[in-house]
């Protein structure tokens, strides 16, 4: 299913605890551009991350944040080192805790969104969760490259070089 871009900002500040009693939901854009960490890591500042979020109660009574997040990033093409657009989404299940000992707790399908008392950035929580899902390489789908520049047909020939840590091993092998 197809859901239009929201139109409105996400809220940068919230308490997810209150947003959790009341059940909660949001819906908006994060400027990416609002986001230092993840703009580190791209080529482009410019767009917008589509949110939505859901506060609720778990089975288990425990508050937490469901939703998505997705965009479409400018990243370098890891094969001709040119900007390509590629979309991250980032399916978020998160469980609101005050500490550590409160992580511990949870059930194994929610990550622990430590948040401490009060308000919270979500505008962090959203930015973790996109850092988490970037891709590890990033590339066109086509052919960007001629393929002739990936091998010249000819084995590679490594020369054998001296190793300075032969001769600590001829000492570990000589008898005592």
């Amino acid at each position: 299913m197809f859901k239009t871009p929201s139109l409105k900002p996400l809220p940068k500040q919230g308490d997810p605890r209150k947003f959790a009693q009341q059940g909660i939901s949001l819906d908006g854009f994060v400027p990416v551009a609002e986001l230092p960490r993840l703009a580190e890591s791209l080529q482009e500042t410019t767009g917008e991350i589509q949110v939505d979020l859901a506060f609720g109660i778990s089975v288990e009574k425990k508050k937490i944040v469901t939703g998505h997040a997705s965009a479409e990033l400018t990243l370098v093409c890891q094969r001709c080192l040119e900007n390509v657009k590629v979309p991250v989404k980032s399916d978020i299940s998160l469980g609101i805790v005050w500490d550590e000992e409160g992580a511990e707790a949870l059930p194994e399908y929610l990550d622990p969104w430590i948040t401490g008392e009060g308000v919270a950035d979500l505008y962090d929580m959203i930015e973790e969760e996109m850092l988490l899902s970037l891709p590890k390489v990033a590339y066109h789908e086509e052919l960007c490259v001629d393929r002739q520049l990936f091998s010249s047909g000819k084995p590679v020939e490594v020369k054998k070089t001296k190793n300075p840590f032969q001769v600590l091993e001829q000492l570990k092998s000589s008898p005592k």
